[in-house]
């Protein structure tokens, strides 16, 4: 039987990277060993390591402005690395709630210093990203926090504020799946496992002038300018997390970069959404038309007993991390980079049979 991945996160990975990887795992490149056994400091790893930052500023167009590190922790880590290094005391952050983890990223910097409410989609169940004319902005905020995709309620923003204070992105659930203006945003931050590879790995983009203005009294390894000035070598990496990074760059290349993901990327979603709307009295989808995700397609049944009949007959075809998050239940569809048409359009089949059987 076919399975069909739609996992939210660690979520797929392109088949040819897997293969790669499976290729490589016992002797890498003619070692006589696994990249895994290596040490982070041998010209081997450096190079992978080197590698895969050069072809994320290709693959996204990172400018000369920016830099790339590979830290650890997830997004959760950073939620806190944040604000001990950029909200600086007597200022306030900024923070636009359109979900859990931005309402998470905005606690978790309560405890270290002022924030305040931007913006907020929660009084409407989170279906929508607040619009520009709907946003608070000061200048006097030490920066603007916002998620560029909400993976619990399928939402996603497709135009970010311009503004005269630092921007900050937490996109790890849409990094590398459009094109997306870097220099726009002060910093970026994305853990790996949802369209990078697998999970071990955070990606964090950060303008140099940001990292210059960096408070200094805080322990160095949550420090950006420590790992900045060590090329993130300053602990021991994930060194097998960054060299799948570099095979899903490598392969992202291959399906004509940015550009090329998002025309997939689109053509996935509309299949999907189009299911959904031409079927509004069965398929209930969650968010707004004006918000709606390209990663995660979000919908409920009419009733919790025909949503779960539906989870147990995909589960039963095939089709694996369909269930909606635990804190709000109903149905999801994650369609990641790797995540092929062939399993949209077979999602799409089998939501055709289910609804006219049901």
């Amino acid at each position: 039987m076919a399975v069909y991945n739609f996992n939210a996160g660690p979520a797929a990975l392109p088949l040819p990277v897997l293969k790669k990887a499976q290729e490589e795992l016992v002797n890498f490149r003619g070692s006589g060993m696994s990249i895994m056994e290596m040490s982070h400091r041998s010209k081997a790893y450096d190079e992978v390591h080197n590698q895969a930052i050069q072809l994320l500023k290709e693959v996204m167009e990172i400018p000369d402005t920016h830099e790339v590190l590979f830290l650890q922790g997830g997004a959760s880590l950073q939620f806190a690395m944040v604000p001990m290094n950029f909200l600086h005391s007597g200022q306030k952050a900024g923070y636009v709630l359109t979900g859990s983890w931005s309402e998470k990223a905005k606690k978790e910097a309560d405890s270290i210093g002022q924030t305040e409410v931007a913006g907020s989609s929660k009084e409407n169940l989170y279906r929508h990203i607040p619009s520009n004319d709907e946003l608070q902005l000061s200048d006097e905020f030490a920066y603007l926090h916002v998620t560029s995709n909400n993976t619990i309620y399928g939402t996603q923003w497709h135009e970010f504020p311009h503004l005269s204070v630092p921007l900050i992105a937490d996109m790890s659930s849409d990094i590398l799946s459009r094109k997306i203006d870097v220099s726009q945003f002060s910093l970026v931050y994305a853990g790996a496992q949802k369209n990078l590879g697998p999970s071990g790995v955070t990606v964090v983009i950060a303008e140099k002038k940001l990292l210059e203005n960096a408070n200094k009294d805080i322990p160095k390894i949550l420090s950006y300018q420590t790992h900045s000035s060590s090329n993130s070598l300053y602990n021991t990496p994930p060194t097998y997390s960054i060299y799948m990074l570099s095979l899903v760059l490598e392969w992202s290349k291959e399906h004509g970069g940015l550009d090329g993901l998002q025309k997939q990327n689109e053509k996935k979603a509309d299949l999907i959404y189009q299911c959904l709307d031409e079927h509004s009295e069965f398929y209930l989808p969650h968010s707004r038309k004006d918000s709606r995700s390209l990663m995660n397609v979000t919908f409920n049944l009419q009733n919790e007993d025909l949503t779960k009949a539906f989870l147990k007959e995909a589960s039963e075809r095939g089709f694996t991390g369909l269930n909606g998050h635990r804190s709000i239940g109903g149905c999801r569809a994650s369609i990641y980079n790797a995540v092929p048409m062939e399993s949209c359009e077979a999602l799409v089949g089998f939501m055709e049979e289910f609804r006219k059987k049901h």
